[in-house]
């Protein structure tokens, strides 16, 4: 058994003993706060159509995105009426969670090492989904590609968002740190 007070994981552990050292020769750092580093994942999964008709699917990707995460999603709750799609007001449409710290380090493990891989065709990630302020966003088509999803008992195959948000200021030094992670680019 794990015990909590001294498990790290395994990216996080990484990061401290050679990601950061290597960034900092890397981009000439001279103060170590100045090394980007991960500062929260936020996955999202919208139901859209679908929600509008069962409201049980709103419910079913909350629980498969809280098994994905290891942390209880919220419901994403439509902010005004739009009649032409059918939405009211405060009607569920989807589920988000943010991830920090430990957990973090470990959805980014399993994303990188089991999820992707796991994608069919899988070619590598795009390198040119960066916002300018250093964050990463991507999307998958199939939330199943995660081991806690049981393909037998899935209703629905969602899509879901991934945001990786870190302290860099600069999207090559987002790419550069994401690099040390191992995380798949295509370019």
């Amino acid at each position: 058994m794990l015990d909590a007070a001294t498990y790290t994981p395994r990216l996080k552990a990484q990061y401290r003993e050679t990601i950061k050292a290597a960034l900092k020769e890397e981009f000439g750092y001279k103060n170590d706060m100045q090394i980007p580093r991960l500062d929260k994942i936020v996955l999202n999964i919208g139901c859209g159509a679908e929600a509008v008709k069962d409201s049980k699917k709103a419910k079913s990707a909350v629980e498969d995105l809280t098994k994905i995460a290891g942390q209880q999603a919220v419901t994403t709750k439509a902010k005004k009426s739009i009649a032409g799609f059918r939405v009211r007001e405060d009607m569920p449409l989807g589920a988000k969670v943010t991830l920090r710290g430990d957990r973090m380090y470990e959805f980014l493990d399993r994303l990188i090492t089991i999820a992707l891989p796991r994608v069919r065709d899988f070619r590598g990630v795009s390198g040119k989904s960066f916002d300018g302020r250093g964050n990463y966003a991507m999307g998958m088509k199939e939330h199943i590609v995660f081991p806690e999803i049981d393909f037998d008992k899935v209703d629905e195959v969602w899509g879901m968002d991934i945001i990786i948000t870190t302290t860099a200021n600069t999207d090559a030094e987002a790419k550069a740190l994401l690099k040390h992670f191992n995380m798949p680019f295509n370019s």
